[in-house]
C-alpha cells in the first residue's frame, strides 16, 4: 500500500510565544491527562497534524484537529498484558506465539498513517515494527465479547487485544479516517508502568506561562525535534511502500 509523503520537520512553524492549550469541548478529563494535549498544542510537537492521545489507564482514546480541537474521543480496547514496552521482534511473531503478557500497547510517540491489512481492510498503522494499528473493533470471536467491553464503563474489561487498539467501528470512520486521511498524524500513547514525564520530554504549560516571557520562548524551542528526546518509536522514514503485514488484532 502506499502512505502520504514524508513531512519536513523544520518546515513547520514554531508555537506562538503566548501559551496555547487544547480543546476537549467540553468533554471532561482528568488535570494529568490534560497536560499531555496542552504541552503538544503549546509545543507544536504534532508539527501541524492530527494528533490522537492514547488514555492506557482509562482506556479511552481522544482524536485531535491539528490546532489542538477535539475531534472526537471514544472507549477503546487494548492489550491484554500491562506494560509499556513492546516484546522484541514481537512484529514477526505468530499471534498463537504470543504469551498473555508479551500482549502490549507500547506507549510512546508514533507516527501514524492509514494503511491496509493483510485482507485489506483500513487500519492506522501506529507502530508498524511491532505491528501495531489502531482499527475498528475485531469481532470475529464472539467469546471475547468485545462489543460487550467497549459499552462497559470498567477499563480493566477493554484489556483484551494482542497489543492493537480497537475503536467502535463508527467513531474509525467518522472520526479516525477522516482525521489521517491524506496526511501522516502523530499518536501519543501514555505509560501506565511509568510517569508521563518518563515518556514525553514535556512541560507543563501552566508552570512555563508564570516564567518570564525569554525562558517561555526557549522552552517551546526546545519543544523537541519530532522525537529526538520525547519517544518517537515509529518508523520516521514512514513515506516508504511497505509490506502488508497482519497487525495483531
Amino acid at each position: 500500500y502506499q502512505v502520504v509523503a514524508p513531512y519536513n520537520i523544520d518546515s513547520y512553524p514554531l508555537a506562538a510565544d503566548h501559551p496555547r492549550r487544547a480543546d476537549f469541548e467540553g468533554e471532561s478529563v482528568s488535570p494529568d491527562l490534560r497536560h499531555v494535549p496542552d504541552w503538544v498544542d503549546d509545543s507544536g510537537d504534532n508539527r501541524n497534524m492530527p494528533f490522537v492521545i492514547i488514555d492506557k489507564t482509562n482506556a479511552k482514546v481522544f482524536v485531535f484537529h491539528p490546532e489542538g480541537r477535539l475531534r472526537g474521543s471514544a472507549s477503546v480496547l487494548l492489550g491484554l498484558g500491562r506494560g509499556d514496552d513492546s516484546v522484541p521482534g514481537i512484529g514477526k511473531r505468530a499471534m498463537s506465539d504470543m504469551r498473555p503478557e508479551e500482549r502490549i500497547t507500547p506507549a510512546g510517540r508514533f507516527v501514524a498513517s492509514l494503511g491496509r491489512n493483510f485482507h485489506g481492510k483500513n487500519i492506522l498503522w501506529v507502530d508498524y515494527t511491532a505491528a501495531i494499528s489502531l482499527h475498528p473493533v475485531v469481532t470475529n470471536n464472539p467469546e471475547e465479547r468485545r462489543l460487550q467491553r467497549l459499552a462497559t464503563p470498567t477499563p480493566l474489561d477493554k484489556r483484551i487485544s494482542y497489543g492493537c487498539i480497537n475503536v467502535p467501528k463508527k467513531f474509525y470512520k467518522s472520526v479516525v479516517r477522516p482525521a489521517f486521511t491524506g496526511t501522516n498524524g502523530i499518536v501519543y500513547v501514555l505509560p501506565e508502568t511509568r510517569s508521563i514525564r518518563e515518556v514525553f520530554a514535556m512541560y507543563d504549560v501552566d508552570e512555563n506561562e508564570q516564567q518570564p516571557k525569554a525562558i517561555q520562548t526557549s522552552a517551546r524551542k526546545r519543544r523537541t525535534r519530532s522525537g529526538d528526546i520525547c519517544g518517537d518509536r515509529s518508523n520516521r522514514k514512514i513515506s516508504k511502500v511497505l509490506p502488508v503485514l497482519q497487525p495483531a488484532p
